[in-house]
């Protein structure tokens, strides 16, 4: 139970001077004001104290593949807002680099990168991008991923490999990869973007190199959650209503064509919850992963899907 209950010395220097300033005050419009500076110092104190401190991030390094967009563009910004320096990596540097110039306007600070990540070669220079940049790496957020649709008996050769050599290799290349760097460390968190349809079997689209893939990624997680565990390293995975990078059942302008409207309405349906996710719902899960508050968690499959797979 380290640091449980611990304050920043500043603001109890500043409480204290609160509370001498009013014990001599005599002016009830000043005795007002700093009754309410007051009340924002004790918010202050709960917020950078106890359990709420043990989710910020600062002067971590995070790097997200997939962040040119969608799930990827919205963990970047979720960790860059919990302290994070952040590296983006995308199959398209374009997208990337619009990514980071959106985060270094809020002050963070960031590094576009392209990679393939089905390449190991490419995966193993953007780990070394990161650390030449920010001489470290704390967090690894393995997201980026592709699908494609077709009856299974017309599935190709191409399009299986391709779907696996991106949604299973990539993210193996790149959990070794940044590993490699956090085993030497004796810490590190690395999150895998997985999804429910490695738990379920979607419907109406058919997508059995996709589904084979996300299955992969859950039992691939666990198998190094497990394996690292001992040596600082957690291995997670987030498994959400789908791939907001790709046609899921995430509201974005991905799948609100007019052509998906009748499948949406069936996505919705078959939701508990009777709606499509949105980013947001996903982003508290990858601050809680990456974060010293989730040290005891490992080999984790966090399926975040409106209660889709209870039916």
């Amino acid at each position: 139970m380290a640091n449980v209950g611990t304050t920043d010395p500043t603001i109890e220097a500043l409480e204290a001077l609160l509370r001498e300033t009013l014990s001599v005050s005599k002016d009830s419009k000043v005795t007002e004001k700093l009754t309410k500076a007051q009340e924002l110092v004790k918010n202050v104190k709960v917020c950078s104290s106890g359990i709420l401190k043990r989710f910020g991030l600062d002067g971590q390094v995070a790097l997200v593949t997939g962040g040119g967009q969608g799930i990827g563009r919205a963990f970047a910004h979720a960790l860059g807002e919990s302290g994070c320096k952040v590296a983006i990596a995308d199959l398209e540097l374009s997208r990337a680099e619009k990514v980071a110039s959106e985060l270094e306007a809020k002050g963070i600070p960031s590094l576009a990168l392209k990679v393939d990540v089905s390449n190991k070669k490419d995966v193993e220079e953007m780990v070394k991008k990161v650390l030449d940049k920010f001489g470290d790496l704390h967090i690894g957020v393995n997201n980026a991923g592709i699908v494609f649709h077709s009856n299974s008996e017309e599935t190709s050769e191409t399009e299986w490999n391709k779907t696996l050599g991106v949604n299973l290799n990539g993210v193996f290349f790149c959990c070794q990869a940044e590993a490699q760097h956090m085993l030497k460390k004796g810490y590190g968190r690395i999150i895998n973007t997985a999804s429910m349809s490695g738990t379920i079997v979607n419907h109406p689209q058919k997508q059995v190199a996709y589904n084979t893939s996300k299955a992969a990624v859950v039992h691939m997680t666990k198998t190094l959650g497990a394996e690292w565990a001992e040596r600082g390293v957690t291995v997670n995975c987030i498994s959400p209503y789908n791939d907001i990078n790709i046609i899921g059942y995430v509201d974005t302008e991905l799948n609100r064509s007019e052509s998906l409207l009748a499948v949406r309405a069936l996505w919705i349906r078959d939701t508990p919850m009777q709606r499509l996710a949105d980013v947001e719902d996903l982003t508290g899960a990858c601050v809680y992963l990456a974060s010293p508050v989730s040290s005891y968690t490992t080999g984790l499959d966090m399926i975040i899907d409106g209660g889709f797979t209870c039916w």
